[in-house]
């Protein structure tokens, strides 16, 4: 049974190509993501208002274990991509030449399938399982308690007697690459595409198809993203309402961008 799941994923993926892009196109990608937010502004800003109060609530819930904080926040980057479902549908929507609005978002977020559902879980799981790696991670191996940012910044990422900051970079980023790989263009596909077409697992070959095709652009974009995410939660959440749809849009500008359905 996984066999024959597997083989008809490969077929899946084998129906898509990949544009050849240059390296500096995610600049490009940013740039339309940034003219969808304010063709569609509401909604959009909507959607960055509801993931700057969620992070609100993560910092409310563990502001006295940072330890927890701190794999809380990049754990939401991993769980991130699903939330700007409703972003892929407005932005399609606009490629289209229609007028999208709150019926778009409420459209995309309504279960026609079970697709999302599943992809929504698989990505749970990976950000919870971050979330406790980190909390074990950093409370296993930092001597005195951590209870706030400061604490953070002075006893794991300024330690100089350890390899403490290091290595949790390195931690997070085993288990961050492969997640970007597998939804950096598998999301917006499941959003465009109906289960006939695509299945989950499809759309994550598709995904790792481009990443391995374009390494030099998706770290680009890679890069961009976080860079931009961190600036949004530098500023104490607030542009989180901005930054996060933006990319957003963009995110659906990469897919368009990298992925070609040749005909049946």
């Amino acid at each position: 049974m996984p066999h024959r799941f597997s083989e008809q994923a490969l077929r899946e993926s084998q129906a898509f190509g990949v544009r050849q892009i240059p390296v500096l196109r995610p600049l490009g990608w940013l740039a339309r993501g940034w003219q969808d937010l304010w063709q569609a502004p509401l909604p959009s800003l909507a959607h960055g208002l509801a993931m700057a109060l969620f992070g609100a609530l993560l910092f409310g819930l563990a502001r006295d274990r940072f330890w927890l904080l701190a794999g809380a926040f990049t754990g939401f980057l991993i769980v991130s991509p699903i939330l700007a479902t409703g972003l892929y549908a407005i932005s399609r929507t606009l490629s289209h030449g229609g007028r999208p609005g709150w019926h778009t978002v409420r459209e995309a977020w309504r279960p026609h399938d079970g697709r999302l559902v599943v992809f929504g879980v698989l990505l749970a799981f990976a950000g919870t399982g971050w979330v406790l790696c980190s909390a074990a991670f950093v409370t296993g191996f930092v001597a005195d308690p951590i209870h706030n940012p400061r604490d953070f910044l002075v006893k794991v990422v300024l330690a100089d007697d350890s390899h403490l900051f290091s290595t949790w970079l390195m931690l997070g980023a085993v288990l961050a690459a492969p997640m970007f790989a597998s939804t950096v263009v598998a999301i917006p596909a499941l959003v465009d595409l109906p289960p006939s077409k695509l299945g989950v697992l499809g759309a994550v070959f598709t995904s790792w198809k481009v990443v391995l095709e374009h390494p030099a652009p998706l770290a680009l974009w890679a890069a961009l993203l976080l860079a931009l995410t961190l600036i949004g939660m530098a500023t104490a959440l607030v542009g989180l309402v901005i930054i996060a749809p933006w990319l957003g849009h963009a995110s659906w500008h990469a897919y368009r961008d990298l992925v070609t359905r040749r005909p049946d």
